[in-house]
């Protein structure tokens, strides 16, 4: 397929590789800190008729990476949008984790602040499906810890760091051991993609129920006070509760 520009996060890491497959192209820096400037600018390019590819240093556009608001435009414009199939870490991850395949969600990078990662966290504890996370290694150690805390040291899960390139290495264990053998067995460095089994039982929508009641008390009073509350609406015992929270 030939096009009359190229938009790229980085020109200089875009131009390497077309020049090494001896391709001459016009490119255009487009990545997160221009991307509301530069969007109307190729909408007008593309309305003249000419053609424009949208590419990302690493994986797919959009998937955690820029292109949403360029699309949304086009589609908008009502420009033909066509897709060319591509890499995407998620799933090439998700391929050789050894996790379950036939049910996942995607969360890519999780909020840096704590607060958001914990509540985000909390609603995903129950989650059956496989979940796969970016995360850069600079938030890798306190994004392990979080997991650990909502989700219990023993939940499966695989840390894939590099993937790809000519350092990739796959870590399988539980999340406790993961987070454990970090700066030792497996370096800090590089870029991480996570992957967490889904929670290995299904809760009852009682049980369920008493989770949501819970995690809304526990937000007014003590946790133990929480405790009695869930106990006394659901009909549930102190100790069912205590295994449904995890305290």
């Amino acid at each position: 397929m030939a096009v009359e520009l190229i938009a790229c996060e980085d020109t200089r890491r875009t131009r390497g590789l077309l020049s090494s497959m001896a391709i001459n192209a016009s490119l255009t820096a487009y990545h997160e800190h221009n991307e509301a400037k530069v969007t109307p600018k190729l909408i007008r390019y593309l309305e003249q008729g000419k053609s424009v590819a949208l590419v990302c240093d690493a994986g797919t556009p959009l998937i955690s990476d820029p292109g949403l608001e360029l699309v949304r435009s086009a589609l908008a414009h009502q420009i033909p949008v066509r897709t060319v199939p591509g890499p995407s870490a998620a799933i090439a991850a998700l391929s050789i984790s050894g996790l379950a395949t036939n049910r996942f969600i995607f969360e890519g990078f999780l909020p840096r602040q704590q607060g958001p990662r914990q509540s985000l966290l909390e609603a995903l504890r129950l989650e059956l499906r496989t979940m796969v996370f970016y995360e850069s290694v600079h938030r890798l150690k306190a994004t392990l810890e979080a997991l650990v805390r909502v989700f219990g040291g023993p939940r499966p899960a695989v840390l894939i760091r590099e993937l790809t390139k000519i350092h990739e290495c796959l870590y399988r264990g539980s999340l406790a051991d993961l987070c454990g053998r970090l700066d030792k067995s497996i370096p800090l460095k590089g870029e991480f993609v996570i992957i967490v089994a889904g929670a290995d039982q299904k809760y009852s929508a009682e049980e369920a129920d008493a989770e949501k009641i819970f995690r809304i008390l526990v937000q007014q009073v003590s946790a133990s006070i929480a405790v009695e509350l869930t106990a006394s609406i659901t009909g549930l015992s102190r100790n069912e509760v205590y295994r449904i929270t995890r305290l």
